[in-house]
């Protein structure tokens, strides 16, 4: 079996309804589901499962977000969970 390229670093695991959703996601990409949804309420944990989906499937990704602000949280927060990987900001 290949070594992972995405390795998650954080101080807390899936907890609750997120290894579940977790699995899903990366279950629906594998079998190349070309939409899929995430929905939850700020602060659940929707940033940290989409870096689990990441690890899981192992593949470089493309995350958009629908502002600049957005965009600069999710890039500052997924170079915390990959630091050995390269985590780019485009606007």
């Amino acid at each position: 079996m290949k070594e992972s390229m995405f390795k998650l670093v954080a101080p807390f695991t899936a907890k609750g309804d997120q290894p579940e959703a977790i699995r899903k996601l990366a279950d629906g990409i594998k079998k190349g589901y070309r939409h899929q949804t995430l929905k939850g309420a700020t602060g659940t944990g929707k940033t940290f499962a989409m870096a689990a989906v990441i690890e899981a499937i192992n593949k470089p990704t493309l995350v958009i977000a629908h502002n600049k602000t957005l965009a600069a949280q999710l890039t500052s927060e997924f170079k915390e969970f990959f630091p050995e990987n390269g985590v780019g900001y485009f606007v």
